[in-house]
């Protein structure tokens, strides 16, 4: 059974490094396999769609979807580095915050935090989200490292430590050796970030094939709005450089020249052109509302969608205005933007006659937009997610992932408790629509997942470990301490992605301790370093959660992380030895 489970799961590997096999068909197929030859059993085969792990990746996913929707954290970026536009200097800056933040809370939800604004950074940079995620994750990583509470592997062997010796381990005995190696591990992930090569996401083509650039709405100053007083350079500023103000007209209905230095006013409309993504932010960060929609709340944004649609050859809208068609008013739809190639709009949206090939942007009731399109003579297009004009909780996602944090931390509650109840709250409070949840899911990854964990656990169920550990403590008793020392570090950092973090801790740490022991040597080294090389698995998706939530939003292949990850794991060995020999000698 033993060699069973080893042949499995090196074939598995195979597999997954030769990448010709969506990694999701691989596991599912060792799933298979395992059930077949017997090391995995028949009544635990589906365990892993109930584990922890794949309760916190699918929450952690439905949770930054919607701390992305809401903009906040962006805005917050944005103030504490406005210029900051070269993609070597954002990555500088998410790899460091990210370090940072995971010493103090879970690692998984300094990710979920930063995840959104790297992709809003890869998205107005122009490059591909691959070059910052995964560093991010490796950060993450490293950053759990230096204090007690930064990881879960941190927080066993402390308590392994005091049935050893009667004394845990200190919120901060870690910060010596997991700042060094954080440090290390930054300015190696900022430097050789380039050894990843460069992907998207599978689905993107599609997207890109069907994205319009030069989205024309109307949007109004309303009474409070922060614009009041702002220049149209400003405005403009919130785009992030891709909208500009092309007509702007006064509560009467005067046009006045939109040069950089207008001054906006209460009542002012301003007809905008720009992607769809600026302007959503610049209708929502500067205050504005469109003019001729609605403001919604969350009941109503879970009674609408958004669609885009061809105005069609036949189509009845044809040679008619919104204004004209009562659009609204006889049939509940809202006209939110419109492009026509080559043209520039600076006539009031509902004055716009539809032309043959225009794309309309439309808001309606959930269900009837399909019905009114076909009627109209339009053609729907692919669904694209865009949120301009709909509803947005503002501070709600930060709070409400900050108080699961906090939750995690006072011991409270679990992760995976925590998170799935942060992913609930999102749904409840409108932070994100029902309707988005699903399609927030990463199916692939979770599958992946969910087959993973009964087929990696069967190395404990057969006895593969044990066999491990007894040729470990055979090995180790022959070195000199230090090479004790890597030998352990190594070796949990290999046994990671098939164990789990804090599984690798449970089955090496008594190992480390009992041969650190028949050597004559102190347990604290040793325990740091399963605790070092549990914590650090940056070759593999599956070793730990931070790595699994990227794949997806990077398109990473499971052969990519051990391109970075490598090198970074051999420098990782290099510093930990030495430092721990220096602040914890044997």
């Amino acid at each position: 059974m033993q060699v069973l489970s080893f042949v499995v799961i090196a074939l598995m590997m195979i597999a997954f490094v030769w990448g010709r096999i969506r990694y999701d068909l691989v596991a599912a197929g060792a799933l298979v396999i395992s059930v077949a030859v017997g090391i995995v059993p028949v009544g635990e085969a589906f365990s892993g769609f109930s584990d922890d792990i794949v309760i916190i990746v699918a929450s952690a996913l439905v949770v930054s979807a919607a701390v992305a929707r809401s903009g906040v954290m962006e805005v917050a970026i944005n103030r504490v580095a406005p210029n900051l536009s070269r993609p070597r200097s954002q990555l500088i800056l998410l790899v460091l915050t990210v370090t940072i933040l995971s010493a103090f809370i879970k690692n998984i939800g300094a990710l979920a935090i930063m995840m959104p604004i790297a992709l809003q950074m890869a998205t107005r940079s122009g490059v591909s989200p691959s070059m910052f995620l995964m560093p991010m994750s490796f950060g993450s990583l490293l950053g759990g490292l230096m204090t007690q509470i930064g990881t879960s592997p941190n927080i066993i062997v402390s308590r392994l430590r005091v049935e050893l010796t009667g004394e845990s381990f200190t919120m901060f005995d870690f910060t010596p050796v997991g700042a060094l190696l954080a440090v290390v591990g930054v300015i190696f992930l900022v430097l050789c970030y380039r050894l990843l090569p460069e992907r998207r996401r599978e689905n993107a083509s599609i997207q890109e094939a069907v994205a319009i650039k030069n989205y024309t709405t109307e949007a109004r100053v309303p009474e409070g709005s922060s614009s009041i007083d702002k220049t149209v350079g400003d405005l403009q500023k919130l785009g992030g450089g891709r909208l500009m103000v092309t007509s702007l007209l006064d509560t009467n209905g005067r046009r006045r020249t939109p040069f950089p230095d207008a001054v906006l006013r209460q009542g002012d409309i301003l007809i905008l052109e720009g992607e769809p993504e600026a302007l959503d932010k610049a209708v929502a960060r500067g205050g504005l509302t469109l003019s001729h929609s609605r403001q919604e709340s969350i009941q109503d944004e879970a009674r609408t969608e958004t669609v885009e649609a061809v105005v069609g050859v036949n189509s009845r809208l044809i040679g008619s205005t919104a204004k004209e068609l009562l659009l609204f008013d006889m049939s509940g739809v809202n006209l939110l933007a419109i492009s026509r190639r080559e043209t520039r709009f600076t006539q009031r949206l509902g004055s716009i006659r539809f032309e043959d090939g225009d794309v309309i942007l439309l808001r309606g009731p959930v269900g009837t937009l399909p019905e009114l399109l076909q009627e109209w003579g339009c053609l729907p297009l692919i669904e694209r997610g865009l949120r301009l004009g709909s509803f947005r909780n503002g501070i709600a996602p930060i709070a409400i992932l900050l108080a699961a944090m906090a939750a995690t931390a006072v011991g409270a509650v679990t992760v995976p408790v925590a998170f799935f109840t942060a992913a609930l709250m999102m749904v409840i409070t409108g932070a994100l629509p029902l309707r988005e949840v699903y399609s927030r899911l990463d199916a692939s990854i979770l599958v992946m997942l969910a087959a993973l964990i009964p087929v990696s656990q069967s190395l404990q169920t057969t006895g593969a470990t044990a066999l491990i550990g007894t040729w470990l403590s055979g090995v180790a008793s022959v070195l000199p301490p230090y090479g004790a020392l890597a030998l352990i570090l190594v070796v949990a950092m290999a046994v990671t992605p098939f164990l789990n973090n804090a599984a690798t801790v449970l089955v090496m740490a008594p190992i480390a301790a009992t041969f650190a022991g028949g050597l004559g040597l102190r347990p604290e080294p040793f325990l740091m370093a399963v605790a070092i090389g549990a914590g650090c698995d940056f070759l593999t998706p599956i070793g730990h959660q931070c790595n699994t939530l990227v794949m997806g939003p990077g398109g990473y292949r499971f052969g990519d992380y051990w391109r970075l990850g490598l090198p970074l794991s051999i420098l990782v060995v290099l510093t930990a030895v030495p430092a721990l020999m220096l602040v914890w000698p044997p």
